[in-house]
């Protein structure tokens, strides 16, 4: 039985980087609104409670390699190779790396560890959004709850 709309829950699967703890939320939005809060790095600091602002640098293999925030950039969505640094918790500038981007899911390494996954994926109502997490990293579940909440909030309006 699907989520409903507005629900949030946690499971351990199986993704394509191996066993996660998800957490997703069904949305009341269509799948490509939801994802274009996503990976529109504009909006990160908006749904992501630990990210308080983003940079973009060029793409891997570009020769351009001005840093700019997110509002100036031409590249504010993210795609593989994307890379810049965002800031976490108003304090630590960390750099970032877009590792794959594609079928409505995208994965990232932050100070080069691989970090969360995140994902739409359609639902009767519109869409579910979501995040993979290692199982070490049960205690990023509140955060991750926090960020659907919001993505939700957005898409929705």
């Amino acid at each position: 039985m699907p989520l409903a709309v507005g629900e949030t829950d946690y499971a351990i699967e199986q993704t394509p980087d191996g066993r996660r703890l998800i957490v997703r939320r069904a949305v009341e939005a269509p799948v490509d609104v939801v994802w274009d809060v996503l990976t529109d790095t504009v909006r990160w600091s908006e749904w992501g409670p630990s990210i308080t602002a983003v940079e973009l640098t060029a793409r891997r293999g570009s020769s351009h390699s001005v840093r700019r925030t997110a509002v100036e950039s031409p590249d504010r969505y993210i795609s593989a190779g994307s890379r810049g640094r965002v800031r976490a918790l108003g304090a630590v500038w960390l750099p970032f790396e877009i590792t794959s981007c594609k079928n409505y899911r995208w994965t990232w390494r932050v100070a080069r560890v691989p970090a969360t996954g995140h994902f739409v994926e359609t639902h009767p109502a519109g869409s579910v959004v979501g995040f993979e997490l290692p199982p070490l990293a049960a205690g990023y579940v509140p955060v991750c709850r926090r960020a659907c909440a919001r993505i939700a909030a957005l898409a929705e309006s």
